[in-house]
């Protein structure tokens, strides 16, 4: 088991009818009673959801600032960190998924930075956030874990890039995480919540055999459930019970707790941001794009644990070849029982030079070797995107 230091610092408040707590919450760490409220693009204006919760902190001094986008984009964000500098407000509670979560992380980091915040974004030396506003959030949409953990991915579309973030500043105070906002999504968003748990999960468990036994059992929990009711809440997103255990495995799968002693590989994401970045394709989309690929591409390596988690998840037999290989299939067939297509020929049809551009991008940055036995290398990268079309 490899050493691990781990803090969980994020409140979880779960359960329906629990905007008293939040107000709570908020009157206890909002010094000065001035709290901003930063959403998306409209849908709990539209569902009466903030009115109620306007009704509910009607006795602090609330401002708003609305639009923060799917893939979260810096010249919003930038808007919103002038108008919190602006009127000096010391507390932020970001309402919706993961996208906007994360971009309010990234406004708690900028707004005291004197310099120019995409150069933290950019990781140029010597810059980095140093202090950071304080904030709460409420979960709309299960998918990213981004509640109560301290990472953020941000776009920058006239760049057509997506750069991650994040610390021990950026855990948010609390997380309320209300499972009846689930029937309120439309199947695309319920999908994509689905794929993007699973996948968090994989890169935390699809590298090598016995790290930390507690750990793998975890995960195999979270994907065998991920399973057992995928297809299920997106029939019935207003099954309570069902919707309850999406979010919670969503939580699970990126708290930081699965990853604990194990080695991770995070390659399905960094490939995947940039087909984010390049063709606007949805995070989730292309993880299930990417991830079965990956899976073949380095195949040899994974192969111990992929017959380890097509023997205990799917109840798969056969030798370990064989187990591993029809485990990459049910994957797949997995992401397809969603709805969700994993062919970047199937989003797009200016996909002729996404591979190059891939490997390039790889190379400028440094990443020239991913995944747990850091060899994944940008031409491999490439490999893997052009195998993927």
């Amino acid at each position: 088991m490899n050493n691990f230091e781990i803090t969980t610092p994020t409140t979880i408040v779960f359960g329906k009818d629990q905007l008293a707590r939040v107000s709570q919450l908020l009157k206890a760490q909002a010094a000065d009673g001035k709290v901003i409220i930063l959403y998306g693009g409209g849908s709990i204006e539209k569902s009466g959801f903030l009115d109620k919760l306007k009704a509910e902190l009607s006795d602090l001094d609330l401002h708003f600032f609305k639009g923060i986008e799917a893939n979260p984009e810096y010249t919003t964000l930038m808007k919103a960190v002038e108008y919190i500098r602006e009127h000096q407000i010391g507390y932020m509670l970001a309402v919706g998924g993961g996208s906007v979560i994360d971009g309010v992380k990234f406004i708690s980091g900028a707004v005291n930075y004197a310099g120019d915040p995409w150069d933290v974004l950019t990781q140029v030396p010597g810059c980095s956030f140093t202090s950071a506003v304080p904030f709460g959030c409420i979960l709309t949409i299960p998918a990213t874990g981004s509640e109560s953990n301290s990472g953020a991915v941000i776009s920058r579309s006239e760049l057509k890039e997506k750069r991650t973030m994040g610390g021990p500043l950026f855990f948010p105070k609390f997380a309320l995480l209300d499972p009846t906002f689930v029937a309120t999504l439309p199947k695309r968003q319920i999908a994509n919540g689905v794929i993007d748990a699973y996948t968090h999960t994989m890169e935390q468990y699809l590298t090598f055999k016995g790290e930390n036994l507690l750990q793998e059992r975890y995960a195999e929990g979270i994907l065998a459930t991920l399973i057992e009711i995928g297809e299920k809440v997106l029939e019935n997103p207003g099954d309570y019970d069902l919707a309850a255990n999406l979010m919670w495995c969503a939580n699970q799968a990126l708290n930081g707790v699965l990853r604990c002693g194990v080695t991770t590989d995070w390659a399905t994401h960094m490939i995947g941001h940039e087909l984010t970045a390049l063709h606007g394709i949805d995070h989730a989309q292309t993880l299930a794009i990417i991830a079965p690929r990956l899976y073949e591409v380095k195949f040899e390596s994974k192969k111990a644990k992929l017959a380890q988690y097509g023997q205990r998840v799917w109840g798969l037999e056969g030798s370990e070849e064989q187990v591993a290989r029809k485990a990459i299939a049910k994957t797949e067939a997995f992401f397809h029982s969603l709805s969700v297509k994993t062919r970047i020929s199937e989003y797009t049809s200016d996909y002729h030079e996404t591979g190059r551009i891939v490997h390039d991008r790889f190379v400028q940055r440094g990443w020239t070797g991913l995944g747990e036995n850091k060899d994944l290398t940008p031409k491999e990268a490439e490999y893997i995107v052009n195998q993927a079309i």
